[in-house]
Formats: C-alpha cells, structure tokens, sequence
C-alpha cells in the first residue's frame, strides 16, 4: 500500500516539471513575461528542457519504484542544488512572485521528502 501511495505522489509531483518545462520550452521568455530577447530565450528554453527531462525521469521510475534509489538520489541532488540557487537569489534580490516560491518549495521540501519516502519503501521491498 504505501508503495503504490508513493507511485501517486510521484506522478503528482513529477507534474510540476514536466508541465513547467513544457510550458518553459513552448513559451521561452513568453514563460516569465519577459522582454524578448535571443540568449534570455534560448537559455530560458534550455533550463526547461532540463526541468521537462527531469521530471519525465522521474515518472520512468514509478513502474518499479523501490528499484531506483541511485535514480531518485542523483535527481534529487540535482533538483536540490538547484533550489539552494533559487534560495541564493531570494536572498540577495528579494522575494520573487508565488511561482518562484512554490518551485522553492518543491526543490528544497517536496523532493527531498519524497526521496526519503522512495529510500524507506525501497528498504522494506529489499527485507521482504
């Protein structure tokens, strides 16, 4: 039960990527309202191909979900590292729009737990 509990919430959180960096990719600095311009466009794109990847990632892993702990623990260093930027530029630039902050939520809260989650039902699927 709580492995199928913890496939739920990985389809669930692995949304947020995968519609963001869609949404990300298809936009381009459209995604932030942004003034148009090439490298601001091309990059912006760029990071939310890599937010669609990670993301689909993920939800590659939910089949079998206990068997990929190395898989879960490189994407969430990834995601995590990428939080603690985003807490950076909170820090130094101020408060961003409720967007940013929900993203700051996901890296920094939300991943590591789902993490620890996947780490705990990949150990009892191992002892049982």
């Amino acid at each position: 039960m709580e492995r199928r509990l913890l496939q739920i919430a990985v389809v669930l959180a692995a949304c947020v990527p995968v519609f963001a960096g869609g949404y990300g990719m298809w936009k381009g600095t459209g995604f932030l309202d942004l003034a148009p311009n090439v490298s601001a466009d091309s990059h912006i794109r760029y990071l939310s191909g890599l937010l669609f990847g990670i993301g689909i990632a993920f939800w590659a892993a939910i089949p079998h979900i206990e068997q990929h702990a190395a898989r879960f623990s490189l994407l969430t260093a990834i995601v995590f590292v990428g939080g603690l930027a985003r807490l950076y530029s909170l820090a130094i630039d101020g408060t961003p729009d409720w967007g940013m902050l929900f993203g700051l939520l996901m890296e920094l809260i939300v991943t590591p737990a789902i993490w620890a989650w996947q780490q705990r039902v990949a150990r009892q699927c191992s002892t049982s």
